[in-house]
């Protein structure tokens, strides 16, 4: 052509960043077409598979199929902040007793986080005796509790890689002993979505008396690489539990949903509208405008009947906080919350489990805050035909030491060694006992359970394979697990 008629490119559609953005995209949409063809013609892209890849493309959240069927649908994780002590709750250790003010042979004094006050072996301040069908042995803290021993699995053998708070709360939450991962919450929903789209997949509550957050604050509920979308919401720990949640006064419901409209259609338009993070905003938005109807309704505990209330013990001072948030773990659960994550315990040593100072104190304390909502929970579950669709856990980060840490009245240190966890419900064997601690308790000893076992084994009674259960990221899959896990089938019906 000569040079009096050059050639003149159209510019690229206002959708689009450039030509090459064009390309890409347009290039990519007939690849999955072509794809979707292929595995239909194939019979590997059945109706239901296709209706979720249709929905998930449409809403993550959008409920998805298991990986194999199981009675677990949702998650109750009821978290012991600081650090229970395994000898003084689940894990009986009559040794303790005949050993009591004893050296313990070989300890390492660089165990627990304070070195330079370890003392001698200490029997439990607190009464055990034997409960259930199951003949479980337990301490006299958790006298209700304690009446549902046949419905739960015990796990005495897990143990830990770090002994500070932080890591270890990072690692029983994510897998990983720092920050920037995934949690199991939003793992969870990231493999199943959720049922109640006008709810959030995933709650988190923590401490309500002024207490503080757990150390690592919003990391122990955050979505790390996954999309924003499946992170945890938090509720408040004092007034309204959502934030921004009623609709302003001046506007009515038309001119809100025109005006998310149009935020979502002008989001659209922007470069990089694909974008996950952007995604999730919009989602979030939408969310929060579903949520005005149904998520004051599951919050509220003062409309549930009087026996109810009465059974958490929403109105003792003791335990009235904890109360409240139990009955409304049970109220999102049965409105198809998927997970529910209570903290138990705030920030700082005596505000938490974490026994440092006078044992004896600090666990009657928050047992006697936690003891009757668990077992109301757990009652309120069955009664109403819950609790074998609903998986409910009960840990720390990590136990602690058998030995006393020297003060005016002695508590115990950290122990990543040895912890117990207990499980309940969907798809857990009621009244067994895994794995053992070693004579004093000190170390997980018979049956050893890491992280990534407890974490393989809480996926798998939510129908989950672990390793199957992946997100691509930075070039490589991830998964909860990361490259270990095995799941702890003894424990499972």
């Amino acid at each position: 052509m000569s040079n009096n008629h050059p050639h003149h490119f159209a510019d690229p559609h206002p959708h689009f960043c450039s030509r090459r953005d064009f390309l890409q995209r347009t290039g990519s949409g007939f690849g999955m077409l072509a794809l979707t063809s292929l595995l239909a013609e194939s019979g590997l892209l059945g109706s239901s598979a296709r209706a979720a890849a249709q929905a998930e493309a449409v809403n993550p959240l959008a409920p998805k199929l298991a990986h194999f069927p199981v009675k677990a649908k949702s998650v109750i994780w009821l978290f012991m902040n600081g650090g229970q002590s395994q000898v003084d709750t689940w894990d009986y250790k009559p040794a303790l007793e005949k050993y009591d003010g004893k050296d313990l042979p070989g300890f390492d004094t660089k165990t627990g986080f304070f070195p330079a006050e370890v003392g001698a072996l200490m029997k439990s301040p607190f009464a055990f005796k034997q409960y259930g069908k199951s003949g479980t042995w337990a301490s006299e803290i958790f006298p209700r509790t304690v009446e549902h021993v046949d419905d739960m699995a015990f796990i005495h053998s897990c143990f830990m890689a770090t002994n500070n708070h932080s890591p270890a709360l990072f690692q029983i939450n994510t897998g990983m002993s720092r920050m920037g991962f995934p949690c199991m919450g939003a793992w969870v929903t990231y493999g199943l979505g959720t049922v109640n789209q006008n709810l959030p997949g995933f709650v988190a509550m923590y401490d309500t008396l002024g207490r503080g957050l757990p150390k690592g604050h919003a990391s122990n509920w955050g979505a790390g690489f996954l999309p924003g979308v499946y992170q945890g919401t938090a509720l408040n720990a004092q007034g309204a539990p959502i934030n921004n949640l009623e609709r302003p006064p001046e506007m009515n419901d038309a001119e809100q949903r025109a005006q998310l409209d149009l935020i979502a259609k002008l989001n659209k338009r922007q470069p990089g509208a694909d974008d996950p993070e952007l995604a999730a905003r919009i989602e979030s938005f939408e969310l929060a405008y579903r949520m005005q109807m149904a998520a004051p309704e599951a919050l509220d505990v003062a409309g549930e009947p009087e026996h109810i209330r009465k059974l958490y013990g929403v109105e003792d001072k003791q335990c009235a906080h904890f109360a409240k948030q139990c009955l409304m773990a049970r109220k999102l659960v049965e409105r198809g919350v998927r997970f529910v994550q209570i903290y138990s315990g705030g920030m700082e040593n005596e505000r938490s489990w974490d026994g440092h100072k006078d044992i004896e104190g600090n666990h009657r304390q928050f047992a006697g805050e936690t003891d009757q909502p668990i077992a109301a929970l757990l009652t309120d579950l069955k009664q109403r035909g819950l609790l074998d669709s609903t998986l409910v856990i009960c840990c720390g980060e990590f136990g602690r030491l058998p030995l006393a840490q020297k003060g005016a009245k002695p508590g115990r240190d950290h122990n990543p060694h040895a912890f117990t966890t207990w499980l309940a419900g969907g798809g857990v064997k009621g009244g067994v006992h895994y794995g053992e601690t070693d004579e004093v308790g000190h170390k997980a000893a018979v049956n050893k359970v890491s992280v990534n076992d407890l974490h393989a084994t809480i996926l798998a009674l939510l129908g989950l394979d672990h390793e199957k259960l992946t997100y691509r990221f930075n070039g490589r899959n991830f998964r909860l697990t990361d490259v270990a896990g095995n799941v702890v089938k003894e424990v499972m019906a």
